[in-house]
């Protein structure tokens, strides 16, 4: 029997699995119950400290934090999703057909990857937003154009190395079409650094969602999301710390959970491992 992702696990990969399950287990009983409405507000108790009422407090318009956390970690979730699908669906098939083709298809290719890798990330992602506006689908679109170059260059170097290899030439020369032996031979054994890129970049996505969010750009009021719940606690953090502290976790949490499981892919998906 093959071994799983955990037999035999480490601990970072116990961890990882069990921060990163939890996390989408919340997502899931989100979409179906949460213990307040996430946006009702209820003046008549704003600011209110942790208590058997409202687990991690509730915010200067009364909404309970618990709630708005559990439905941040929802819209940051399928925002990462949505992210990490478009941008490795299309970086793979970018990256291997320049790996593959080579030649001018793959310099003019890598020529514009470089000029759009030339822009820090987030600055990209910050002028197309502008441009597109201020919703989920612009900073799905904005997100994956701005890690897109990422997955084109991983996907074209594995792609050139395995495209040298004998199984690949024995393909050309029994007179296998190039797009057969691409999808037969190379795709699959260029997926391994691509599944562990895209784990890495889920939790690359949450981070700049939350910095977008926070920085006022991101998913509009009144959606709670992670990062505009930390932009709204600024000014208490003093007097109601909780506002800060629920989301931050959260997303410390997050990314700690999805680090760890990433190392764990990369350990298990390594074909050095057991040499």
């Amino acid at each position: 029997m093959k071994p799983s992702l955990f037999s035999g696990a480490k601990p970072n990969a116990v961890i990882g699995g069990l921060l990163v399950g939890g996390l989408l287990a919340v997502v899931l009983v989100g979409y179906v119950w949460t213990p307040y409405d996430p946006i009702a507000i209820d003046l008549a108790h704003p600011l209110a400290p942790p208590s058997w009422k409202h687990w991690f407090g509730s915010d200067e318009f009364g909404r309970d934090v618990l709630s708005r956390a559990m439905l941040g970690a929802r819209i940051s979730v399928s925002i990462a999703l949505g992210v990490v699908i478009a941008a490795v669906t299309v970086g793979t098939l970018i990256g291997a057909t320049a790996g593959f083709l080579r030649g001018w298809v793959d310099r003019v290719i890598m020529s514009v990857n470089d000029a759009i890798l030339a822009f820090p990330g987030m600055l990209l992602a910050l002028a197309l937003i502008a441009v597109l506006g201020s919703n989920r689908s612009s900073i799905i679109l904005a997100l994956s154009v701005a890690y897109l170059p990422s997955i084109v260059r991983v996907v074209r170097g594995a792609v050139m190395s395995i495209r040298e290899r004998e199984y690949v030439e024995a393909s050309k020369v029994v007179g296998d079409s190039a797009l057969y032996t691409m999808a037969r031979h190379i795709l699959p054994n260029a997926l391994p650094p691509v599944v562990v890129l895209a784990t890495s970049l889920f939790g690359w996505v949450v981070l700049s969602e939350s910095a977008l969010s926070f920085l006022g750009v991101g998913v509009p009021p009144p959606a709670p999301t992670w990062g505009n719940m930390l932009s709204a606690a600024r000014p208490y953090m003093e007097n109601a710390s909780w506002l800060s502290v629920t989301p931050g976790v959260c997303i410390a949490l997050t990314l700690l959970g999805v680090n760890l499981l990433g190392d764990a892919l990369r350990d298990r998906l390594d074909p050095r491992r057991d040499a």
